[in-house]
């Protein structure tokens, strides 16, 4: 079982805003230092800006601080870069990039290309992608030296001071702007939760393996357990998905929900659907995962118990929660929602002036670039007196990098319908071949949605699944951001011949 990370450690896909104070007076830019300065308590040091985790976000809003000139110290427990950097995105892509080989190579035949004896090495791959992170860790490092933004290496923890104050390996900081920007991790299921539980690992676990499982069990429906299904199934691990009803990534438009529901099942993965785990016990030829399943189709709901041999990885991918334990949150008094999200109003203020929050920490639009851009935007309130400075927190684009990737932005259409009533919503939908798989065997389809909305239709979602969705989206991201409608797409002249013209001569 992978053990709980100390608060420090930051995070790299809502929390009510409960919390309505006016955004807090932000120092002038004249009045800033270059160096921490010496409070009353000749023990602590004071600084304009103090963060708490070295993830995304809080890199993000230390640097952008020191651009502007406050004094600005990061204190991190673990390595700079937090989840994203470390346990997230990007070694997650770099696995998905290698899965990706392992699909064109089933495709090689099909375009002319001879391929024998192709072998694929688990153990090279990890020793790259972690070089290639230690390389990223070192640049974050290098970044902050160049940025003059001290970097605290430690736990944080908040004191019983009168004035808001953070204790690191028995040394104190103070600062008038404290940011909490701690992140996230992954929920852990212990033996008291299912028995066994502990048997199994999470994604962060995940970057841990040191060879290719054989045979994998993976519990969750959503976009982590969809992302770590598709890789090792697609390198070559018989893998099954444990879910809790019918379908995956629920939370998203149906139409993208069906389809990768049934993307999963074409490409091999073994989906036990109405089904939870109920125990787990370790043999000697790997661990035994009992399931049960329901049977939907029996009014009476019978359940058929199972069990799953030989299994030589279980993961968990059932959610995360915010990192703040440890970090004595009670003692300065914060507002938290019933997950234990720090609540924010819309400029990132908690309930107690001074201390902001933003990313993970906060429960809302678990993203990375997210967290980096309200880091930003509160820099440039605090210290460069730019008071309506906040980040806009509707139609965020993301992308799910399953097998093929998800690309969506916007409303789904269930959101659209409750929010602006049926008779004001309408449709565009298509689903094709695209053209890569006209001459091979193995074959994925795309499918693209256009939510639109009033008699002008304007585009207020825009969903798709198939080769190139992930690097297509961004631009259309931003025309709908600017309120593009229907007939500014319509006008547009299409790119021939790809998938992304499909989105503009919808009809």
């Amino acid at each position: 079982m992978m053990k709980r990370r100390e608060v420090g450690r930051s995070s790299g896909r809502r929390s009510r805003r409960s919390c309505r104070e006016e955004p807090h007076a932000p120092i002038r830019h004249a009045a800033l230092t270059r160096r921490a300065m010496a409070s009353a308590d000749p023990q602590t040091t004071r600084l304009d800006f103090l963060v708490i985790g070295g993830g995304s976000g809080g890199l993000a809003g230390a640097r952008r601080a020191s651009e502007l000139g406050a004094s600005a110290a990061v204190i991190e427990s673990h390595r700079l870069g937090g989840t994203c950097v470390n346990v997230g995105c990007v070694p997650k892509k770099v696995m998905w990039n290698a899965a990706v080989h392992a699909e064109y190579l089933h495709d090689h035949s099909d375009y002319g290309f001879e391929v024998e004896s192709v072998r694929f090495s688990w153990e090279a791959l990890k020793a790259k992608r972690d070089a290639y992170i230690s390389h990223l860790n070192r640049i974050y490092r290098n970044n902050l030296d160049k940025a003059k933004v001290q970097n605290i290496q430690g736990h944080a923890r908040f004191t019983n001071d009168p004035e808001p104050t953070v204790e690191v390996d028995g040394r104190k900081y103070t600062a008038p702007h404290i940011l909490i920007a701690t992140g996230g991790q992954p929920t852990v299921l212990s033996d008291a939760d299912i028995p066994g539980g502990n048997l199994g690992i999470t994604s962060d676990g995940f970057f841990e393996l040191e060879t290719l499982p054989k045979r994998t069990v993976i519990v969750g429906a959503g976009y982590i357990a969809v992302e770590m299904a598709g890789i090792l199934s697609t390198l070559g691990s018989k893998t099954s998905m444990i879910i809790r009803q019918s379908g995956v990534l629920r939370n998203f438009d149906s139409f993208l929900s069906t389809n990768c529901t049934k993307e999963l099942q074409n490409s091999g993965v073994d989906l036990w659907k109405n089904s939870q785990v109920t125990s787990v016990r370790k043999t000697e030829k790997g661990l035994e995962v009992t399931v049960v399943t329901k049977d939907q189709e029996k009014k009476n709901d019978e359940e058929k118990t199972s069990t799953i041999q030989e299994v030589d990885c279980l993961l968990w991918a059932i959610g995360r929660q915010p990192n703040t334990s440890g970090l004595n949150v009670a003692a300065m008094g914060l507002e938290m929602d019933e997950r234990g999200h720090i609540v924010v109003d819309e400029f990132q203020n908690t309930s107690r002036p001074g201390i902001y929050a933003v990313g993970d920490v906060c429960g809302k639009a678990l993203l990375t670039p997210v967290a980096i851009a309200a880091g930003r935007k509160l820099a440039h309130r605090l210290f460069e007196d730019k008071n309506d400075s906040k980040l806009d927190y509707s139609c965020i684009p993301t992308v799910v990098f399953s097998h093929p990737p998800i690309g969506t932005v916007g409303l789904t259409e269930e959101e659209a319908i409750r929010s602006r009533g049926k008779e004001n919503v309408k449709v565009y939908k298509t689903s094709f071949t695209p053209m890569y798989h006209a001459i091979t065997s193995r074959k994925s389809q795309c499918i693209m949605k256009l939510v639109c909305e009033g008699k002008e239709e304007k585009v207020v979602g825009l969903h798709m699944q198939g080769l190139g969705c992930d690097e297509m989206l961004q631009g259309f991201a931003v025309a709908i951001k600017m309120g593009a409608t229907k007939a500014d797409f319509d006008k547009t002249v299409a790119i021939h011949p790809t998938s992304s013209e499909e989105f503009v001569t919808m009809r």
